[in-house]
């Protein structure tokens, strides 16, 4: 279906009918499937569909062409879609939709996690010309791109050339050659990471994490040439050598095979830097290497959180009480309301008449990412980047939408919403029509009110913005955020009902006793859960809590180390004042059981950058007792020689490194003068036994 506010999908008893632009579209997938070539599979499309729509004063917004084929569904709609309210008054806009397609036909290799097809996410570019000889003096036309990559915004620069060739020649062959262009980008040497590799490079800042990554997946590609820098741009060095690709596998007589490339200087390795030839111009293209879930496009939390912060610390004002929503009373942070209505599962809208669509998109997109954290899901499925008035029936049919309009007359109906956010004056408001919830199950077990911690949490988000600290470093923090409320709600869930889906395990099979939340007592667990507990029970229920039901189960699944918990364990050493029998028992737990690859990525995981990284670990380098000081100099060792924990290593200061080096020439010298004490006592055993001969 068109955008969200025109396609709800129905996936679950909880989910609205599906409006008529969701047609089967079997037949379209039938007649648009590729053939392969030689018993080799062709490689995936980019892009399955180019659409052009045009405003006409006679007939309003009407679709002008749809490449390769037409889209089953309701022509009228997408083209509104496509040209959204206002756009003559600008020169140029961007708009983001998604399409749903019908899960009858689609793919069932290709299904999301919960046996979803995956959605179609939608770039368009609207461009106002204006022209004396047209009716009214201008020309508006929209072109949209229809890609499976949810970083669509890589397509922009292509999507203004293309567009511009359209206003010249109108044609099907326009359209072709941009199709062409752009699903021969080459993504072939683009690195494949696991859960955890992903998770560590998407916390770091290091450009070379991972690094070696390209040089693997360059030397397993069928296309030689690849690396991280833009290869695109021609491929020789500034003295006008040619560089070299060297591919790891070895060649005649066991040598490396070294191949010409157009590998220069490296890279940010976030990122993989690929070309698209369109018209002969090769543009450059930066491919996301780690996406975390719920990340659509080019938003930015910083502007988010920036619009909404700003009038509430010049003057504040009161909402009002909602217990799912102002956790910390009337004068709750507007960010965390957005925060609380997100995570509770209620109706969003985003509404700003005089900003560009694309920057009311943006904001609906950014939120989408804060209630995620890059941890939780079920929010851009049900997001409606840009929709308009004409859609509102549709859009009353989905439970707990995340809408961006445009139209004034969404803030004059508080029954079509629960919280709208006015980008324009920066405000945010409550529903005086929202209904209060029922009685709270945990109330028996927690009473009486405290201190979320939400407030302070926002004066620490506000000082990162204006330390610039960077966007990095802020979704770094909302992420520990997000695991520490999930944390909390598996704690909250075994207090109430006696155990948790948000957690899998036996404690009494772990090595070391301990999961989840790690709390210095009992009194400070009661009163963060009697803080929590009108969002937590709001939670639970809703679309991302049983997704993160799902999660938990593929994540534990995927992790090799399943008998302990390395993030509680992590979380004791850094902030419990442990006694030296408890953290040697956790030391030499991680000495024995990480040792492998993926076994160090879980630890690291467990270790972020922006929580001291491996200092926990470096700390054990000082352990009163020497079987536990040799035992993290082990893990330490191991850890350096790791793809990724090499720089992890490090970033360990210069007093940890040499307290390293010192015990490990201490553990070499323990072993020699051992191995000469064994050696002697063989020989005075060897002796006697001689004597006793004679």
């Amino acid at each position: 279906m068109a955008d969200a506010s025109s396609n709800s999908i129905s996936e679950s008893s909880t989910t609205a009918t599906a409006s008529n632009v969701v047609a089967s579209r079997s037949s379209v997938v039938s007649s648009h499937s590729q053939t392969t070539v030689s018993g080799i599979a062709p490689a995936p499309r980019h892009v399955d569909y180019i659409l052009v729509a045009e405003f006409s004063i006679d007939k309003g917004s009407i679709m002008e062409h749809q490449y390769p084929v037409q889209i089953s569904g309701d022509e009228n709609m997408l083209a509104e879609l496509m040209l959204p309210d206002g756009t003559h008054t600008r020169d140029q806009d961007w708009t983001i939709f998604f399409l749903h397609k019908d899960p009858s036909s689609a793919d069932t290799d290709n299904l999301e996690p919960g046996g979803q097809p995956p959605l179609i996410y939608v770039l368009n570019l609207v461009i106002t010309k204006h022209d004396k000889e047209a009716k009214r003096g201008a020309r508006v036309k929209a072109m949209a791109i229809c890609t499976r990559h949810s970083f669509l915004h890589i397509y922009k620069p292509i999507l203004l050339l293309a567009l511009e060739e359209y206003f010249k020649y109108p044609t099907s062959e326009t359209l072709e050659g941009l199709y062409e262009a752009v699903n021969s980008m080459d993504l072939s040497a683009m690195p494949k990471l696991s859960i955890f590799e992903k998770q560590i490079l998407a916390a770091s800042d290091n450009k070379d994490m991972f690094a070696e990554k390209f040089d693997e997946a360059a030397a397993m590609s069928p296309i030689v040439g690849h690396g991280r820098s833009p290869s695109a741009l021609g491929g020789v060095m500034g003295d006008g050598s040619q560089p070299t690709f060297t591919n790891l596998a070895a060649g005649p007589g066991g040598r490396p095979i070294v191949f010409p490339s157009k590998i220069s200087l490296p890279r940010d390795s976030h990122e993989f830097e690929t070309k698209v030839v369109y018209k002969s111009i090769p543009v450059p293209i930066r491919v996301p290497v780690a996406i975390l879930p719920e990340t659509v496009g080019d938003f930015s939390l910083i502007q988010l959180i920036t619009t909404f912060s700003a009038p509430h610390v010049q003057n504040p004002q009161p909402f009002a009480l909602h217990p799912h929503l102002t956790t910390n009373g009337p004068y709750t942070h507007p960010i965390i309301v957005l925060m609380n209505g997100l995570l509770t599962q209620k109706r969003i809208v985003f509404l700003s008449h005089d900003r560009p669509s694309g920057e009311v998109a943006n904001h609906v997109l950014a939120a989408c990412a804060l209630g995620s954290g890059g941890t939780l899901r079920g929010f851009t499925r049900f997001a409606f980047p840009y929709t308009d008035l004409s859609k509102i029936d549709e859009l009353l049919q989905v439970p707990g939408f995340i809408a961006g309009v445009k139209n004034p007359a969404f803030a004059h109906h508080p029954s079509w919403w629960d919280i709208l956010c006015n980008i324009d004056t920066g405000r945010i408001k409550i529903s005086p029509e929202l209904q209060q919830p029922g009685p709270f199950e945990g109330a028996s077990y927690f009473s009486g009110t405290a201190d979320t911690g939400d407030n302070a949490f926002m004066e620490e988000i506000i000082h990162c913005i204006s330390g610039r600290f960077g966007e990095k470093a802020l979704r770094a923090r909302w992420r520990d955020w997000i695991m520490r409320f999930t944390q909390m709600a598996a704690a909250f869930e075994e207090q109430v009902y006696g155990a948790s889906a948000l957690w899998i395990g036996q404690e009494e099979n772990h090595v070391i006793r301990g999961h989840g939340f790690v709390w210095p007592d009992e009194q400070a667990k009661n009163r963060d859960l009697t803080a929590n507990m009108p969002r937590i029970e709001g939670w639970r229920g809703t679309r991302s809590y049983h997704a993160y039901v799902q999660d938990v189960h593929t994540f534990y699944r995927e992790k090799p180390i399943k008998i302990i918990d390395l993030h509680h364990q992590m979380d004791r050493l850094r902030s419990l004042k442990l006694g030296n029998e408890e953290s040697g028992k956790i030391y030499q737990a991680l000495r024995q059981y990480v040792t492998t690859y993926e076994e160090i990525n879980q630890l690291l995981c467990a270790l972020p950058e922006n929580q001291g990284g491996l200092f926990p670990l470096a700390v054990g380098l000082f352990h009163p007792t020497q079987k536990t000081r040799f035992a993290v100099v082990e893990l330490l060792e191991h850890i350096k020689e790791h793809m990724a924990g090499k720089h992890f290593f490090n970033s360990l200061n210069q007093f940890m490194k040499l307290a390293f080096v010192r015990l490990q020439n201490e553990k070499k010298n323990t072993a020699v003068e051992s191995s000469v004490i064994a050696n002697g006592l063989n020989v005075g055993v060897a002796a006697l036994n001689l004597g006793g001969q004679k």
